[in-house]
């Protein structure tokens, strides 16, 4: 791949790195492609049960390569009409590859370091769990080019941050936040002093997700986000249904039959 590099380092984990450094890891056409490429192909992956995501160079990115887009808007028809379906279009384009890190329905771990900017939080916002090191960088900078942010971060956010009075004030002002007041507000979970601390947390962490049956996973994954979108009593239906066949997998017996013997349990691939 061109923009990004895919690699397994522990048994059922994949790690997608984010690799255009000289642009400081800056999405360009071909990277939202990839990812979207990269994330429904793990999904569809039997062997892979946790991603992480991070980015080359001590940075995560730096948002949307500019030079990329800056023709967007040029599309040559005298009808509103046909021009803003064209843009829809595009716009509809870019979103999917963020919607594939919900889509393919394994747990998605963010290991942030240094700048996170515009399309950048767009991807951090469709991730499960949120980590980064000290010197990480927010800003939803959208507005500083004119635009509202149209790719996941004003419909995400909301629903993943508590604090909807300091989404606005970060989405209206386009201003930077530090690590410490992202994490204060509910966008990360943990910081570290450095990124290599915080790739082997995120290691660590995603090598006990891995320990787990990947039933049980996915199927936890799709629970939360099922009840993030529908009333309590839509999400105890949901649930009931998804257990109806879930609970007779063999992962279940393994794993009760594993804590009697107080052994690791062992799951077959998906």
């Amino acid at each position: 791949m061109e923009t990004l590099v895919l690699t397994f380092p522990k048994p059922h984990i994949a790690l997608v790195t984010i690799n255009r450094p000289k642009k400081l890891n800056a999405m360009n056409l071909k990277m939202y492609q990839e990812i979207q490429s990269t994330f429904e192909s793990l999904g569809n992956n039997p062997e892979v049960w946790v991603i992480i995501i991070t980015g080359s160079e001590k940075t995560f990115c730096a948002g949307m390569d500019l030079n990329d887009f800056s023709g967007l808007g040029n599309y040559h028809s005298e009808d509103p009409a046909r021009r803003a379906l064209y843009l829809q279009k595009s716009v509809k384009s870019l979103q999917e590859p963020m919607n594939s890190l919900e889509n393919c329905g394994k747990p998605v771990i963010a290991a942030v370091s240094g700048y996170c900017i515009g399309a950048g939080v767009d991807l951090l916002s469709a991730c499960d769990i949120r980590y980064c090191s000290k010197n990480a960088i927010i800003s939803i900078r959208e507005v500083v080019i004119g635009m509202a942010a149209d790719i996941g971060s004003l419909q995400r956010l909301p629903k993943v941050v508590g604090n909807d009075s300091w989404i606005r004030e970060l989405v209206f002002t386009g201003r930077n936040a530090s690590a410490q007041e992202s994490k204060e507000n509910g966008l990360f979970s943990k910081i570290f002093n450095t990124h290599e601390e915080l790739l082997q947390e995120a290691m660590k962490v995603a090598e006990l997700i891995a320990e787990r049956s990947p039933i049980a996973i996915i199927g936890s994954k799709r629970n939360l986000s099922y009840a993030r979108d529908h009333s309590v009593a839509e999400g105890l239906n949901f649930v009931s249904n998804w257990n109806s066949w879930a609970l007779q997998s063999p992962d279940f017996m393994n794993a009760i039959m594993a804590q009697m013997q107080k052994k690791k349990p062992e799951f077959p691939k998906l």
